[in-house]
């Protein structure tokens, strides 16, 4: 288990950096937290560090936000809040997203446990205060 700690927003970028460092290798990211923890903002700060070309943003509505990298890639970012059955996911293919080589993050992660990856990792957000996250990796 590695732990990540931010302690102001301005610290995103170097978290995002540790993230990846303590990542490395791997591709299908499954995060937990609550409303409101930063799984979206760390998400965002990712993809910049990434190489993610675009103006990176939630993908509430949409389910899937597609962002091509610098290096010809592709990273898929989910966010699951809004989905109801495990249907909505047969329906948009995720297997091709979950299960492919590239990049996947997936917020509200929880969700869809049944058709995670073996091979993801877990990754919880848990806010301490105002401006204090902590975030945990499961490798």
């Amino acid at each position: 288990m590695k732990t990540i700690e931010i302690n102001s927003l301005e610290e995103i970028k170097k978290a995002a950096q540790s993230f990846i460092a303590a990542t490395q290798g791997h591709r299908q990211f499954a995060f937990y937290g609550p409303m409101g923890s930063g799984k979206t903002t760390l998400i965002k700060a990712i993809c910049a560090e990434l190489g993610a070309t675009g103006l990176v943003t939630s993908p509430t509505f949409s389910l899937v936000n597609e962002y091509a990298l610098d290096d010809g890639q592709f990273l898929y970012h989910f966010d699951l809040y809004r989905i109801n059955t495990l249907n909505e996911l047969f329906d948009i293919g995720y297997e091709e997203y979950f299960l492919g080589d590239h990049y996947v993050f997936i917020e509200w992660a929880e969700k869809a446990e049944a058709l995670l990856p073996e091979s993801a990792v877990h990754v919880k957000l848990e806010e301490i205060d105002h401006a204090k996250r902590l975030i945990s990796i499961a490798l």
